[in-house]
């Protein structure tokens, strides 16, 4: 990934969970090279102790772990951290668990495994792009609520919005000029 498009992944953290410690490390191994902080848990307790001590923007969940199952991790995410995006990543597929996930908003993506390692990176990448829109997104937000109240943003909340605007016409530049993809 080029300095350009890892300017919105850098200093942002994944949380991978998983049960098996083979596929924490084939994870750690087929992530090495990606910019943002990767983080492990063996479990959904593991996990919730590190959600509740750092700031997680991704977590990746296996479904069948003992003890809490990846369900049950999501929805106590949620409730305690609404804003991490949140994944699965799992070779089980029970139709009504995996459902019951997607309707009641738990998981914005599911991957199979075995995983295609270059799927997986663009599919993390756009995690954390989603969560990068969303935060901008409630930022103006704000600095529309405060300028239609009539109060003066600041200098330093203009530039800010300034530079975010030109980054962000850049990249819409730079992906209108990509190939289509075969």
């Amino acid at each position: 990934m080029d300095k350009e498009k890892s300017i919105f992944v850098d200093g942002r953290t994944v949380l991978f969970v998983d049960d098996e410690e083979k596929v924490l490390s084939s994870l750690k191994r087929a992530l090495a090279d990606e910019p943002y902080n990767k983080l492990f848990a063996v479990s959904g307790m593991e996990a919730l102790n590190i959600v509740n001590e750092q700031d997680v923007h991704v977590l990746v969940t296996d479904m069948r772990m003992p003890e809490m199952c990846g369900l049950e991790l999501l929805k106590m995410v949620k409730e305690r951290r609404p804003h991490i995006i949140r994944m699965v990543l799992s070779g089980f597929s029970e139709i009504d668990m995996l459902l019951q996930a997607v309707n009641k908003g738990e998981i914005y993506r599911f991957i199979p495994k075995p995983w295609n390692t270059e799927e997986l990176k663009m599919t993390i990448r756009q995690a954390l792009e989603y969560y990068e829109l969303f935060g901008e997104r409630e930022m103006l937000m704000q600095f529309f609520e405060q300028w239609v109240t009539g109060n003066e943003p600041n200098s330093a909340d203009i530039l800010f919005l300034k530079e975010l605007i030109a980054t962000r016409k850049m990249r819409m530049c730079d992906w209108k000029n990509q190939p289509a993809s075969a």
